[in-house]
Protein backbone atom coordinates (compact mmCIF):
# COMPACT_ATOMS: atom_id res chain seq x y z
CA UNK A 1 0.00 0.00 0.00
CA UNK A 2 2.65 2.58 0.98
CA UNK A 3 4.82 0.95 -2.02
CA UNK A 4 1.92 1.87 -4.63
CA UNK A 5 1.12 5.43 -2.76
CA UNK A 6 5.11 6.03 -3.77
CA UNK A 7 4.32 4.95 -7.03
CA UNK A 8 1.68 7.38 -7.61
CA UNK A 9 3.10 10.33 -6.27
CA UNK A 10 6.34 9.62 -8.04
CA UNK A 11 4.22 9.57 -11.39
CA UNK A 12 2.59 12.55 -11.03
CA UNK A 13 5.50 14.33 -10.05
CA UNK A 14 7.36 12.96 -13.23
CA UNK A 15 4.07 14.00 -15.04
CA UNK A 16 4.34 17.07 -13.83
CA UNK A 17 7.97 17.94 -14.77
CA UNK A 18 7.49 16.38 -18.21
CA UNK A 19 3.83 19.23 -18.83
CA UNK A 20 5.72 22.03 -17.81
CA UNK A 21 9.02 21.08 -20.02
CA UNK A 22 6.89 20.79 -22.58
CA UNK A 23 4.82 23.95 -21.48
CA UNK A 24 8.30 25.82 -21.37
CA UNK A 25 9.29 24.62 -24.43
CA UNK A 26 5.96 25.68 -26.82
CA UNK A 27 6.81 29.14 -25.40
CA UNK A 28 10.45 29.39 -26.16
CA UNK A 29 11.87 32.23 -28.39
CA UNK A 30 13.98 31.38 -30.68
CA UNK A 31 16.41 32.80 -33.70
CA UNK A 32 18.58 32.00 -36.39
CA UNK A 33 21.23 34.27 -37.64
CA UNK A 34 23.27 33.96 -40.54
CA UNK A 35 26.48 35.66 -39.44
CA UNK A 36 28.69 35.75 -42.86
CA UNK A 37 25.82 37.53 -44.51
CA UNK A 38 25.51 40.36 -41.76
CA UNK A 39 29.31 40.22 -42.45
CA UNK A 40 28.98 40.55 -46.11
CA UNK A 41 26.35 42.91 -46.38
CA UNK A 42 26.79 45.66 -43.64
CA UNK A 43 27.98 48.86 -44.43
CA UNK A 44 31.05 48.74 -41.96
CA UNK A 45 32.13 45.71 -44.02
CA UNK A 46 32.37 48.28 -46.87
CA UNK A 47 33.89 50.81 -44.35
CA UNK A 48 36.46 48.24 -43.25
CA UNK A 49 37.15 47.32 -47.19
CA UNK A 50 37.79 51.18 -47.83
CA UNK A 51 40.11 51.83 -45.27
CA UNK A 52 42.13 48.71 -46.07
CA UNK A 53 42.27 49.68 -49.90
CA UNK A 54 43.43 53.79 -48.41
CA UNK A 55 45.98 51.96 -45.91
CA UNK A 56 47.78 49.47 -48.31
CA UNK A 57 46.94 51.36 -51.84
CA UNK A 58 50.06 53.04 -52.08
CA UNK A 59 52.11 50.04 -51.13
CA UNK A 60 50.24 48.59 -53.52
CA UNK A 61 51.00 50.77 -56.35
CA UNK A 62 54.59 50.96 -55.25
CA UNK A 63 54.86 47.03 -55.89
CA UNK A 64 53.84 47.27 -59.36
CA UNK A 65 56.23 50.32 -60.13
CA UNK A 66 58.78 47.92 -58.65
CA UNK A 67 57.14 44.90 -61.11
CA UNK A 68 57.12 47.26 -64.06
CA UNK A 69 60.74 48.44 -63.77
CA UNK A 70 61.95 44.59 -63.21
CA UNK A 71 59.92 43.36 -66.01
CA UNK A 72 61.61 46.26 -68.77
CA UNK A 73 65.36 45.16 -67.24
CA UNK A 74 64.15 41.94 -68.23
CA UNK A 75 62.92 42.48 -71.82
CA UNK A 76 66.15 44.93 -72.20
CA UNK A 77 68.52 42.00 -70.46
CA UNK A 78 66.51 39.27 -73.67
CA UNK A 79 66.50 41.97 -76.45
CA UNK A 80 70.74 43.11 -75.72
CA UNK A 81 71.97 40.55 -74.29
CA UNK A 82 73.79 38.99 -77.44
CA UNK A 83 75.45 43.00 -78.43
CA UNK A 84 76.33 43.47 -74.67
CA UNK A 85 79.29 43.18 -73.27
CA UNK A 86 80.10 40.44 -70.46
CA UNK A 87 80.68 42.68 -68.16
CA UNK A 88 77.52 44.79 -68.65
CA UNK A 89 75.79 41.47 -69.22
CA UNK A 90 76.71 39.97 -65.62
CA UNK A 91 75.44 43.45 -64.22
CA UNK A 92 72.32 43.27 -65.66
CA UNK A 93 72.09 39.90 -64.48
CA UNK A 94 72.38 40.48 -60.85
CA UNK A 95 70.55 43.53 -61.36
CA UNK A 96 67.72 41.63 -62.26
CA UNK A 97 68.13 38.72 -59.59
CA UNK A 98 68.42 41.05 -57.00
CA UNK A 99 65.34 42.70 -58.10
CA UNK A 100 63.48 39.51 -58.69
CA UNK A 101 64.58 38.99 -54.77
CA UNK A 102 63.61 42.64 -53.60
CA UNK A 103 60.78 42.43 -54.80
CA UNK A 104 59.46 39.04 -53.69
CA UNK A 105 60.71 39.97 -50.11
CA UNK A 106 58.68 42.99 -50.55
CA UNK A 107 55.68 41.13 -51.52
CA UNK A 108 55.62 38.93 -48.96
CA UNK A 109 55.78 41.53 -46.22
CA UNK A 110 52.93 43.53 -47.82
CA UNK A 111 50.52 40.52 -47.60
CA UNK A 112 51.56 39.62 -44.23
CA UNK A 113 50.78 43.21 -43.35
CA UNK A 114 47.80 43.01 -45.13
CA UNK A 115 46.38 40.08 -43.89
CA UNK A 116 47.16 41.09 -40.43
CA UNK A 117 45.12 44.47 -40.89
CA UNK A 118 42.79 42.72 -42.40
CA UNK A 119 41.99 39.98 -39.68
CA UNK A 120 42.29 42.52 -36.73
CA UNK A 121 39.23 44.67 -38.49
CA UNK A 122 37.35 41.52 -39.64
CA UNK A 123 37.12 40.23 -35.58
CA UNK A 124 36.43 44.05 -34.66
CA UNK A 125 33.49 43.75 -37.09
CA UNK A 126 32.35 39.99 -36.29
CA UNK A 127 31.93 41.45 -32.55
CA UNK A 128 30.08 44.20 -33.61
CA UNK A 129 27.77 42.23 -35.38
CA UNK A 130 27.47 39.78 -32.68
CA UNK A 131 27.08 42.16 -30.34
CA UNK A 132 24.39 44.17 -32.27
CA UNK A 133 22.42 40.55 -32.68
CA UNK A 134 22.61 40.17 -28.61
CA UNK A 135 21.12 43.54 -28.59
CA UNK A 136 18.80 43.05 -30.53
CA UNK A 137 18.15 39.32 -29.17
CA UNK A 138 17.59 41.08 -25.94
CA UNK A 139 15.37 43.82 -27.37
CA UNK A 140 13.13 41.00 -28.92
CA UNK A 141 13.47 38.86 -25.89
CA UNK A 142 14.50 36.07 -27.52
CA UNK A 143 15.24 32.85 -25.31
CA UNK A 144 17.71 31.64 -27.58
CA UNK A 145 19.72 33.15 -31.26
CA UNK A 146 21.80 30.59 -33.23
CA UNK A 147 24.78 31.74 -35.26
CA UNK A 148 24.67 29.43 -38.09
CA UNK A 149 27.47 27.76 -38.94
CA UNK A 150 26.40 24.45 -37.81
CA UNK A 151 22.68 25.07 -38.16
CA UNK A 152 21.40 22.06 -40.91
CA UNK A 153 17.61 24.22 -41.05
CA UNK A 154 16.38 26.83 -39.74
CA UNK A 155 13.15 28.39 -41.27
CA UNK A 156 12.62 31.76 -42.72
CA UNK A 157 10.19 32.19 -39.70
CA UNK A 158 13.49 32.15 -37.24
CA UNK A 159 16.00 33.72 -39.17
CA UNK A 160 16.64 37.29 -37.64
CA UNK A 161 19.48 38.02 -39.93
CA UNK A 162 17.72 40.67 -41.67
CA UNK A 163 16.73 42.39 -39.08
CA UNK A 164 19.82 42.51 -37.14
CA UNK A 165 21.02 44.14 -40.46
CA UNK A 166 18.74 46.45 -40.48
CA UNK A 167 20.08 47.77 -36.85
CA UNK A 168 23.86 47.63 -38.22
CA UNK A 169 23.08 50.07 -41.08
CA UNK A 170 22.09 53.16 -38.99
CA UNK A 171 25.26 51.73 -36.43
CA UNK A 172 27.64 52.18 -39.73
CA UNK A 173 30.20 54.57 -39.74
CA UNK A 174 29.62 58.18 -41.72
CA UNK A 175 30.89 58.31 -44.81
CA UNK A 176 34.55 59.83 -45.55
CA UNK A 177 35.63 58.96 -41.63
CA UNK A 178 38.01 56.30 -40.76
CA UNK A 179 37.78 53.71 -38.62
Amino acid sequence: MIGSKIWLAAAIAVAGIASSAAYAQANLKIGVINVARLIEQSPQSASVTKALQDEFGPRQRDLTAMQQRLQTQQETFQRDAPVMGEAERLTLERQIRDGQRELERTQNVYLEDLNLRRNEELGKLQREVLQKAQEYARAQKFDLLLADPNIIFASTAVDVTEAVLAILKPAAPAAGSSR
